[in-house]
């Protein structure tokens, strides 16, 4: 058996021939697809004569294309095969020529596997290393890679593409974090997810499904596989994935397809498609699922859609609980997965759902009561699913160093965690430098976990208790009733020259009834407009007069002007608002709002928190909005001291002596 590091390392050796048309990081571009035809050049080899012996008794028959795949999978053994007589070493016959048979021997594969190199683009890449007369040697020298099964199972395989996928991506840093998740998250993540079911995994014959609808080159496929492998190799998990990145695709897809990981012989559990509006997987149902969705992505393209979805399909569709801002389409991947979550019903081996996603902050607190960011989150928490949320320490990706959140969302909550939320604060665990093979620095990524510190964060997530780093809250902690509080509009009424002037520009047939008013009530400034109105009223309808409704507003906008000395306006009939501004009129300008914890009662709240500074105001309860937000920092936060002045005076003192020595030490030359 092949040793997996000499043979990563020779792979990988291989890559340092294309310096010069390729810079590092387009490495993988050739790379990647080579090593998959590679493999499964090996992999097909003991059946290769009777495929091509099948395939010249079928050309020409009633089979057609898709059940002629079929049958030539099967004299292959795979979920594939290559009809074309050539091979690896018989591609070296012909140098001159290598390109066309390269091309050709491509397009003898069954549809799945040529899908995988259209999306690879790799015609593009021979014709590079065509031009840069290197395609013949990189070829030559891959004969020289032994992958047949015999050599390297699909256990091996499988880590020796993942570890050629992590150094490529890393070395591609600059874009690494929107298709690739740094190994060591996932390994905490994945522990996480599987941390209460080594019972239900243990069980004879357990079959599990996973999905991840963000899963670029298919890392937490691939590491939930190896974390089920190592405890738990009794246990089958049947993962999928999809993604709209082509080649981070291609490659997820190609590495499904060397494991032989999928259940049903289709070799399809990784599909290409917008998640958003070309969900893959509809109608299908998951034991779990793990993703790292683009952190602050855009949804304009897909708006129209999603949009539709949510307003007419409602909680019948992915989005009922709320559509967030169309700048951060995070939430809508916790809802596309939660919308195919399993039910909790033991009889029918249905055991729920557990899901792990890694978010920016934004999910946390963005948008307040009532806004599609708040609604979902009001959703998750009230329906008791959100288990955990535990923060990641920062410089831990590859194209950002802001800080990450891993959610934890479960309809299965252990007894003791029904109720709770915990807040876990690792932003404290790390070790210097990209990964424990790397203490370089790679790209935004300057920290890591190792695995002892993947332990210790497990271990403390398990405990679920109060501590320095951990904290348990009520999920009713989160929340809060947005109360509008309203005061008295006030109103002072006067009629002068130029205001007369102006109503009568705008409604000169009311010249008479205007004098009138303006004989009745005289030019004196007066702080109660509904006894003025009262007297207007009064005289109008003496002079059987009837103003329509836009003109009686006009007169007030004109003839009156906002004063805080004046009586309160009172409304037409008693509106039902609090007993001091019961039948008052709100002024808009004054209008102000207080977030009330949920725990705490709203009358109370008001007669300490608001009355006192404003004995006129009173809440408008049929305003009321429920909001919840997770402010993670107002939890964990930590006082500093201010550092004594003795202290700052000295470091100042220091600085002006060293800034007059140099200064002295550049005029005297």
């Amino acid at each position: 058996m092949t040793n997996f590091h000499e043979l990563s390392n020779f792979i990988w050796q291989i890559a340092d021939l294309l310096r010069g048309p390729y810079r590092p990081p387009q490495y993988e571009r050739v790379m990647l697809p080579m090593t998959v035809l590679r493999r499964f050049d090996c992999v097909l080899a003991p059946t290769k004569d009777a495929v091509l012996a099948e395939d010249k008794r079928r050309k020409g028959g009633k089979v057609v294309d898709e059940g002629l795949d079929k049958l030539l999978n099967a004299k292959a053994g795979q979920r594939f095969h290559n009809h074309s007589p050539l091979t690896f070493e018989r591609l070296k016959g012909d140098p001159d020529n290598i390109e066309k048979h390269l091309v050709s021997y491509i397009k003898g594969f069954s549809a799945n596997v040529r899908t995988i190199f259209d999306f690879f683009e790799f015609e593009t890449e021979i014709e590079k290393l065509r031009e840069a007369n290197l395609l013949y040697l990189v070829v030559s020298k891959f004969c020289d890679v032994d992958l047949h099964p015999s050599a390297v199972p699909n256990e091996q395989m499988g880590l020796i593409f993942a570890n050629l996928i992590r150094r490529f991506n890393e070395l591609a840093n600059e874009t690494a974090g929107d298709h690739f998740t740094p190994r060591e998250v996932i390994r905490l993540m994945v522990n996480i997810l599987f941390i209460n079911d080594d019972e239900l995994l243990a069980t004879p014959g357990t079959v599990r499904k996973l999905l991840d609808p963000a899963c670029g080159t298919g890392g937490m496929l691939a590491e939930a596989q190896n974390y089920l492998r190592e405890h738990h190799p009794e246990a089958k998990l049947y993962v999928y994935g999809q993604d709209y990145n082509k080649r981070a695709f291609a490659t997820a897809a190609s590495d499904m397809l060397m494991k032989q990981v999928d259940h049903n012989g289709g070799g399809d559990n990784v599909r290409f498609g917008d998640t958003f509006t070309d969900d893959q997987f509809a109608g299908e149902t998951y034991d779990y699922f793990l993703t790292n969705p683009p952190f602050g992505v855009d949804w304009k393209k897909q708006q129209k859609e999603i949009n539709r979805e949510h307003e007419k399909l409602g909680f019948g569709g992915r989005f009922g609980a709320g559509l967030p801002r169309v700048n951060d389409g995070s939430l809508l991947f916790l809802q596309h997965m939660w919308d195919k979550r399993e039910p909790v019903r033991p009889a029918e081996q249905k055991h729920g759902s557990r899901l792990a996603i890694v978010f920016s902050g934004s999910p946390l607190f963005t948008g307040g009561a009532g806004s599609g960011e708040s609604d979902i989150r009001k959703w998750i928490i009230e329906n008791d699913w959100l288990e955990a949320i535990l923060t990641l320490p920062e410089q831990m990706f590859y194209n950002t160093g802001i800080g990450t959140y891993v959610w934890i969302v479960t309809n299965r909550k252990e007894k003791r965690r029904k109720g709770k939320i915990q807040l876990l604060d690792a932003r404290d665990v790390w070790t210097a430098g990209g990964s424990e093979d790397n203490k370089r620095s790679l790209g935004d990524k300057r920290r890591h976990l190792t695995a002892s510190q993947i332990a210790e964060i497990v271990k403390l997530y398990g405990r679920q208790t109060d501590g320095e780093r951990s904290k348990v809250f009520d999920n009713a902690d989160f929340g809060y009733t947005r109360v509008t509080v309203e005061r008295p509009l006030r109103l002072r009424y006067r009629m002068t020259v130029e205001d007369k002037a102006r109503f009568l520009d705008a409604c000169p047939h009311l010249l008479d009834d205007v004098r009138a008013i303006d004989k009745a009530l005289g030019r004196e400034p007066r702080r109660d407009w509904n006894a003025a109105w009262e007297r207007i009223q009064d005289l109008l309808h003496a002079r059987k007069s009837r103003w329509k409704a836009t003109e009686q507003k006009l007169f007030r906008s004109v003839f009156t002007q906002k004063d805080l000395e004046a009586e309160p306006v009172r409304l037409p009939s008693p509106s039902g608002r609090g007993a001091r501004g019961e039948g008052c009129e709100p002024d808009a300008d004054l209008r102000d709002f207080e977030n009330v914890p949920l725990k705490d009662d709203l009358d109370a709240y008001f007669e300490r928190e608001v009355r006192p500074h404003v004995p006129d105001a009173w809440m408008d309860r049929s305003k009321d909005k429920v909001g919840y937000e997770i402010n993670f920092n107002r939890h964990f936060y930590k006082y500093t001291p201010p550092r004594p002045l003795e202290e700052i005076d000295a470091e100042l003192k220091k600085a002006e002596d060293e800034i007059l020595r140099l200064l002295r030490e550049v005029t005297s030359s």
